[in-house]
């Protein structure tokens, strides 16, 4: 018959005063080695509940400061602005600058609280989705539009090939063009000037495919999933306007709709593939 050793004891000992780092031991195929066996995989899954856990506290903090940080800037801009036409002696000339930066910095403030808000519904899954037949290359093509200015000032060129004109799906269709808009104007922040971004979309027996790809401007040394954090933007400076809530909203978006918002990174390319069900 088995007997537990000392280094058994120890284990169990350990696992019961919360270090999970330790393992026990398994050095027979008997009934305490199964014991040492669920011991070991409970730990291993507390032990990833745990890490799980630390990672959800570490971006609500990230999150909060983020959150500050951003809010705090062009609010912070805009009461001193207040103030320089408070200013007795400011002449229409410099009234007019004024307001028009207070007008940039106001219209800033609503974007952030806008996309904050927004998140915050697609997180709880408080959304109304207003299903209809889209068609989906359409749809692309009519945000593409959209953005037609902000993509030539970022000096890019999109290629869009589509395996039929016409692409349908059952869909939110203004929640989906969103979804296209978020990708398009996340390519135009963060894509090397002068490069293309090539989009492909083709009919699957079960579901629409769509994928984007372009070459970044910045090296991407984080993971993917940091990418879908709340106010995770792409490069770490934060100089780019924009809540850094773009990928997130998208792919909450997307998996409301029962469809599916990967991302994956080779070397400097940054490709998205969405999947919205037929």
């Amino acid at each position: 018959m088995y007997r537990c050793s000392e280094s058994d004891h120890e284990g169990t000992e350990q696992l019961a005063a919360g270090n999970f780092e330790t393992r026990i031991p398994a050095k027979s195929s008997g009934q305490l080695s199964v014991l040492a066996h669920h011991l070991n995989h409970m730990r291993d899954s507390f032990q990833q509940a745990l890490e799980g856990r630390m990672k959800s506290e570490r971006m609500k903090s990230e999150l909060i400061t983020n959150v500050s940080h951003d809010l705090k800037t062009p609010l912070t801009s805009i009461i001193n602005y207040v103030h320089l036409l408070k200013r007795e002696g400011t002449s229409p000339e410099e009234a007019h600058q004024y307001i028009e930066v207070l007008d940039r910095k106001t219209d800033r403030l609503k974007v952030l609280i806008d996309d904050l808000f927004e998140a915050s519904k697609m997180a709880s899954g408080a959304v109304e989705l207003n299903y209809e037949k889209v068609d989906v290359a359409a749809l692309m093509h009519q945000a593409l539009a959209e953005c037609s200015e902000k993509v030539e000032e970022a000096k890019l060129t999109f290629r869009v090939n589509a395996s039929a004109s016409h692409l349908y799906a059952r869909l939110d269709g203004m929640k989906t063009w969103r979804v296209f808009e978020n990708l398009i104007s996340n390519a135009v922040k963060y894509s090397l000037p002068n490069t293309r971004v090539y989009i492909t979309m083709t009919e699957q027996p079960e579901h629409i495919e769509i994928r984007m790809q372009n070459v970044s401007a910045y090296e991407i040394d984080f993971e993917v999933e940091e990418l879908f954090e709340r106010f995770k933007r792409g490069d770490q400076s934060r100089h780019t306007e924009g809540s850094g809530l773009g990928l997130a909203i998208a792919k909450n978006i997307v998996e409301l709709q029962g469809g599916r918002l990967t991302i994956e990174i080779d070397g400097d390319q940054f490709k998205v593939k969405i999947q919205f069900p037929k």
